[in-house]
């Protein structure tokens, strides 16, 4: 079904920037790129699918069941994303509040072509009706001129759904729930956003990439919709009957100075609400993959490890479980999903307070982005740290979030939003 080639390049950066360019003439685009980063649990450095043979995009109702016909049927491999709103094909959700990006809310491709990375080679598996084409897109890939691909500062003008006060307001409503036992952890998002707003999508991506050097980095084009992400995360990955999540939870700044920067990163380590925070989650986490795993098969094998990238010092854990080789893999993610990092504990009393309290619908935001293998394998980032981008509408969005609990100080959580909104509101603001 498909034929593979194998190309060696001495420069990699550069094959990597050009490819991009030569994407961008297909309506669908998935850009998947570690940044070098010696992830224990990825097959490859990065990965580019591009131009859709056959495609599925639905909204939320019956969507999983959609994907595992398309799934099954297809046998190939497959790249796309679901939203966060797929919650309400899962459990009696909804999703009614304003949206300005209006993504479907499931969307995956059976590309055409396909780039995988390791080192310095790159594997080419083309589908044997455009095999031919191979080599003169090589050619036409060595040769992308970069020179015209550079835009002007953007200079957008960013807006906020929920202002300081309204936002305090709503994380003390959100400290009433918990206090009165409604819930003991949720993830609550604001949203910042730009209307009638024109941006280069790759230049702003690799504006994005380069500040933040991300381990989930996605660049994602579905025809005249964007997604620019800077992601730490890794939502959910299978490999064979290995099944892992890697939830985070608990942030703190960085310093340009060493020895504070050490200090932060320590405080962070030591810190009783993050941590409280991260531990509530992986035991959502291990609850969530005990549904297909193999008896007594759920194990911790890291918690509360501390990780750090260009922007932030990230709390990180991973959790694994081993599955049976007949458990579907659309299942193993419908009971995982939405990702307890992004939702809180219990899950769909958090989901409940969170759409009432919040502004914005979080479509892609909230979601994830990754691909399955013909075996039946995935792999899955959380659409954090990411613009997102309308093109027809001109509407740029980019969302944060934090976790409350009931050691939560409401000045902080906002303090600790623009924390991470710091680049995404760089790269557009100039």
């Amino acid at each position: 079904m498909r034929a593979k080639h194998f190309f060696t390049s001495e420069n990699i950066t550069l094959f990597k920037q050009q490819l991009l360019i030569w994407s961008q003439q297909f309506d669908d685009v998935v850009w998947l790129d570690s940044n070098n980063h010696k992830q224990a649990h990825s097959h490859y450095d990065a990965v580019l699918a591009v131009d859709a043979f056959t495609s599925i995009k639905t909204d939320y109702f019956d969507a999983f069941n959609q994907l595992k016909e398309y799934q099954a049927t297809t046998k190939d491999w497959l790249f796309g994303y679901l939203t966060y709103d797929l919650k309400n094909n899962i459990e009696p959700l909804k999703s009614e509040n304003f949206d300005g990006l209006e993504f479907p809310d499931l969307y995956f491709f059976q590309p055409k072509k396909i780039f995988f990375f390791k080192g310095k080679e790159v594997a080419l598996c083309y589908l044997n009706m455009v095999d031919y084409e191979f080599e003169s897109d090589l050619h036409t890939i060595k040769n992308v001129s970069q020179e015209n691909n550079t835009s002007e500062a953007n200079s957008v003008k960013i807006k906020l759904r929920i202002h300081k006060d309204a936002y305090i307001e709503k994380i003390q409503a959100m400290l009433h729930h918990i206090h009165r036992g409604d819930m003991y952890e949720a993830n609550f998002c604001q949203e910042f956003y730009a209307e009638a707003t024109e941006i280069n999508p790759l230049e702003t991506y690799s504006k994005l990439n380069a500040i933040s050097n991300a381990p989930f980095a996605t660049f994602l084009k579905s025809g005249d919709k964007f997604l620019l992400s800077a992601s730490p995360e890794r939502y959910l990955k299978k490999d064979g009957g290995l099944v892992i999540s890697q939830p985070i939870k608990g942030t703190a700044k960085r310093s340009l100075d060493k020895d504070e920067d050490q200090a932060l990163k320590a405080e962070l380590r030591s810190n009783v609400k993050e941590r409280s925070e991260n531990i509530m989650i992986v035991d959502l986490v291990r609850n969530d993959l005990s549904k297909t795993a193999i008896k007594g098969s759920v194990k911790v094998d890291e918690l509360c490890g501390i990780y750090t990238f260009d922007q932030v010092h990230q709390m990180i854990s991973t959790v694994r479980s081993q599955v049976e080789p007949t458990v579907n893999p659309i299942d193993i993610i419908k009971t995982t999903f939405p990702m307890g990092s992004m939702t809180g504990a219990p899950k769909i009393s958090a989901m409940k307070i969170i759409e009432a309290l919040e502004e914005t619908k979080r479509g892609l935001y909230s979601g994830t982005v990754g691909y399955f293998s013909p075996e039946g394998n995935f792999d899955f980032n959380v659409v954090i740290r990411s613009i997102l981008y309308n093109q027809s509408k001109k509407y740029v969005s980019y969302s944060v979030g934090s976790a409350i609990t009931a050691k939560s100080d409401p000045l902080k959580e906002y303090e600790e939003c623009l924390v991470k909104a710091k680049a995404m509101r760089d790269v557009l603001e100039g």
